[in-house]
């Protein structure tokens, strides 16, 4: 189950990974947005346990969140960054817990 220790600890590598990204390559082309994407149904426990940490229903399937980071950049890549660090840090906790990342451009 996705537990608020676990999902507060995603958030902070999610926002450190952004924050190391700018830092190393600046802000800068394409502008996009990032999120992350949970492949799970709201009613099982651990869909359960995503909403409460403040996953939304995604319209193509499943639960999302946008922006994990908190980034105001409008960097995809560095906005990536931080989705694929939240996403690395719940699969250590949770390792069969079907997410991704996923991106688009503006």
């Amino acid at each position: 189950m996705l537990t608020e220790a676990i999902h507060n600890e995603a958030l902070q590598a999610a926002d450190q990974a952004t924050a190391n990204y700018i830092a190393k390559n600046g802000e800068g082309y394409p502008c996009g947005f990032a999120w992350v994407h949970a492949t799970i149904k709201g009613n099982t426990k651990l869909g359960k346990s995503f909403i409460a940490q403040g996953f939304d229903k995604s319209y193509t399937g499943g639960y999302r969140l946008w922006n994990p980071g908190k980034s105001f950049t409008q960097d995809m890549y560095a906005k990536e960054a931080g989705a694929q660090a939240y996403v690395d840090t719940i699969k250590r906790h949770i390792p069969d817990a079907p997410i991704y990342v996923s991106s688009r451009m503006d």
